[in-house]
Order: structure tokens, then C-alpha cells, then sequence
């Protein structure tokens, strides 16, 4: 039987922990998240996902606000929304120290 990747294998926790203050459980839910919206599997999300995503979330923004979050959240300017910068984006809207439980259910819901 063939092993399947690991899928964090590529994932510094500790680096997107320091920036975030997620914890690696939390990082890990966030990549599953994450790969759902990337359906054609590049290892980024474009604008336009943004703007799904943040739909999905229950928000309602204009182009304006997504050009101004893009550009909030895209660190090294590429016009695209690579994991960790989706780690940042997504340490914003959860609510503060949440446990594990609540946090997936939340997740879940939106995704």
C-alpha cells in the first residue's frame, strides 16, 4: 500500500505560530481550509478567492475593501494569498483563544 505526503509537511508551525499565535491543531484545520479553496491546486489563493472566502465568512465586502485586505494581508506583494499570509488573514476573525472544539465547528460551518 502506497503512503499518501504528509500535507503539513511543507508548513513551518512555529513561524506561522510566532506571527499568528495559532496553535499547530489550528494551523492544521486552517490547511485543510485552505486547500478546499485552492481547487486548482497552485499553493496560493487569488484575489477573487478572497473575496469567496470572505463571503463565506458571513462578510459582505466591496471591491474596494478586498483590494485594501488583499493588499493588507499579501506580505510580499505578489497579488496572491499564499498559506501563511491565510493563516494571518484567518488569526484575525477568530475569536480569542477559542478551544479546539469550538473553533472546528466554526470552521466547519463557514467551509
Amino acid at each position: 500500500m502506497a503512503h499518501l505526503s504528509d500535507p503539513y509537511a511543507d508548513i513551518d508551525f512555529d513561524e506561522i505560530t510566532e506571527g499568528t499565535g495559532l496553535a499547530t491543531d489550528e494551523i492544521k484545520c486552517l490547511k485543510v481550509c485552505f486547500d478546499l479553496f485552492d481547487v486548482k491546486k497552485q499553493d496560493f489563493l487569488s484575489g477573487d478567492d478572497l473575496g469567496e472566502i470572505m463571503r463565506a465568512m458571513g462578510f459582505r465586502p466591496t471591491e474596494e475593501e478586498l483590494v485594501d485586505l488583499l493588499f493588507e494581508v499579501d506580505e510580499d506583494g505578489s497579488g496572491e494569498i499564499e498559506f501563511g499570509e491565510f493563516c494571518q488573514l484567518c488569526a484575525t476573525f477568530l475569536v480569542e483563544d477559542p478551544d479546539i472544539d469550538t473553533m472546528r465547528k466554526e470552521l466547519k460551518d463557514v467551509f
